[in-house]
């Protein structure tokens, strides 16, 4: 039995300890919030925060994260600096198709939790593994801006 502490529960999951944290989340848990993309930790879709650090779902086992805080956007609103990115979010329409928004959310909360007023290259690094298909990255970088307080004008 292994367990892990998700959303500040402890969760007993009864899988091998190679399963990768994305089914456990998504399969074994229901919190469908974080998404496969990828697979192979290129897209960022799957980002979760471990610890307060990005963390690919999709290729880190579950073994890996043993005793450690795992947040995903189903909770990432109990957090002040993961609600006022999703404010920042839905203040500037950010998502246009969604898929791979939560990953960015995770990933934007990080970023400024580390960097509480980041330039536009640390945001550019920061995001630079959380690809966007529909190519919202101007409004993207004006969310991280706004959430952290840095400017409200919309891109």
């Amino acid at each position: 039995m292994i367990v892990l502490t998700i959303n500040g529960k402890r969760r007993n999951i009864d899988l091998p300890a190679d399963t990768p944290l994305l089914w456990v989340l998504r399969d074994t848990l229901e919190l469908t919030g974080t998404k496969y993309g990828c697979g192979i930790s290129i897209c960022g879709a799957c980002t979760v925060l471990v610890d307060g650090e990005p963390a690919r779902a999709c290729v880190t086992p579950v073994s890996a994260v043993l005793d450690k805080s795992i947040v995903t956007i189903e909770a990432i609103d109990q957090d002040a600096t993961g609600r006022k990115v999703q404010e920042a979010w839905l203040n500037l329409g950010v998502p246009q198709c969604g898929y791979c928004q939560a990953g960015q959310v995770m990933a934007a909360t990080a970023l400024l939790k580390r960097t509480s007023s980041p330039t536009d290259a640390d945001i550019d690094t920061a995001m630079s593994g959380n690809i966007c298909r529909c190519g919202t990255y101007p409004r993207i970088r004006a969310a991280i801006k706004q959430a952290a307080g840095l400017t409200e004008d919309k891109p």
